[in-house]
């Protein structure tokens, strides 16, 4: 097995695909827009994926949070809120802000079980600032460090209700970064003791089963290279000061905040502590790149994608029941302002 998540090019493996992975073992695949069409085709496309790895327990992960970001929509499936709203929410009534992020979670994962999806790259523990980039702050749960972890912990909870695994992103923390690591690398200049806010919610969440990092440089800590790239980053602050010790992988290798050939970034980024690459856009080249620079999966790593994978049990619940309690709690949290 090789420690990468590939994308897959459209709504169906196409043979050379299919000819790829099953040289090559990547330890999952990550689906967009692109591969998503109805129930009946993502059922059988995941199905096919996990008759391919002869895998049940086969890592297969989506970008599915509500708002901007969501890859399967309407009409097929309902639009779900994204992290505002329920911040908004905590303003008002804390714990039924925090109910309702847990019903909205388990519905997702419900949603997503349903169809094959075996993990959901949520929630965002980003602690956001006045001057964080749109493309964070239209998704995170706000600008206070417990507030954060809270609606995470109950998304955490929610999702593995759904029978679903969680991810948090995106480590250790890309509220200070002014612009999108889509386009650009941000350099965050705060010093060690501020950056101890963005660090909180993941510390507080460190048991979580899955973690992603961030394309960010942190002068405070390694000025010369992103977190992604970092040993220090990833040893020194998520795996010592944060204390995760769940499967670390990287944010998007092909996001052009990182430099470099697709081998070079992902050879880098597993050199540096990652267990795992994520490469999202399934250029053959570029995989193929990949898969000759990266060895076999670590056994630790390979650990901690096992254990990952074990954290959640069947799907339970029903969908229209959750998004009925969601709603209303929804509701209830803007209509009565008394809870404290």
């Amino acid at each position: 097995m090789k420690p990468v998540i590939f994308g897959l090019s459209g709504p169906v493996l196409t043979s050379q695909e299919r000819a790829f992975f099953a040289e090559c073992v990547p330890a999952g695949y990550i689906l967009f827009k692109r591969n998503v069409v109805d129930r009946a085709q993502l059922r059988a496309l995941t199905e096919s994926l996990r008759a391919l790895a002869g895998r049940d327990d086969l890592a297969i992960l989506i970008d599915q949070e509500g708002g901007r970001v969501a890859r399967m929509g309407p009409p097929e499936w309902p639009s779900f809120p994204a992290g505002p709203v329920f911040d908004t929410a905590y303003d008002r009534a804390p714990m039924t802000a925090i109910q309702a992020a847990r019903a909205n979670a388990q519905a997702l994962g419900l949603m997503l079980s349903e169809v094959g999806i075996t993990v959901d790259c949520l929630p965002l523990l980003d602690v956001a600032q006045p001057d964080t980039t749109e493309a964070v702050a239209s998704r995170a749960f706000g600008s206070d460090p417990m507030r954060v972890a809270a609606l995470g912990r109950a998304t955490l909870e929610g999702l593995a209700a759904g029978g679903v695994v969680g991810v948090v992103k995106h480590m250790p923390g890309h509220g200070r970064a002014r612009v999108d690591t889509h386009h650009h690398l941000p350099t965050v200049t705060a010093t060690d003791a501020e950056l101890e806010v963005d660090l909180e919610p993941f510390r507080t969440l460190n048991q979580a089963p899955m973690g992603m990092t961030s394309h960010i440089v942190f002068d405070a800590w390694d000025a010369d290279r992103p977190a992604t790239l970092s040993p220090i980053v990833i040893d020194r602050i998520i795996r010592d000061r944060i204390g995760f010790d769940g499967l670390l992988m990287t944010d998007d290798i092909d996001m052009k905040a990182l430099s470099g050939t697709a081998g070079d970034k992902a050879a880098g980024a597993i050199a540096a502590g990652c267990d795992l690459v994520l490469d999202c856009w399934a250029r053959m080249d570029e995989m193929v790149e990949i898969a000759g620079r990266l060895g076999p999966i670590s056994a630790v790593a390979r650990a901690r994608l096992d254990r990952a994978m074990a954290s959640v049990g069947p799907a339970q619940g029903r969908f229209d029941d959750l998004i009925a309690t969601r709603d209303a709690l929804l509701d209830r949290a803007m209509q009565d302002p008394a809870e404290v």
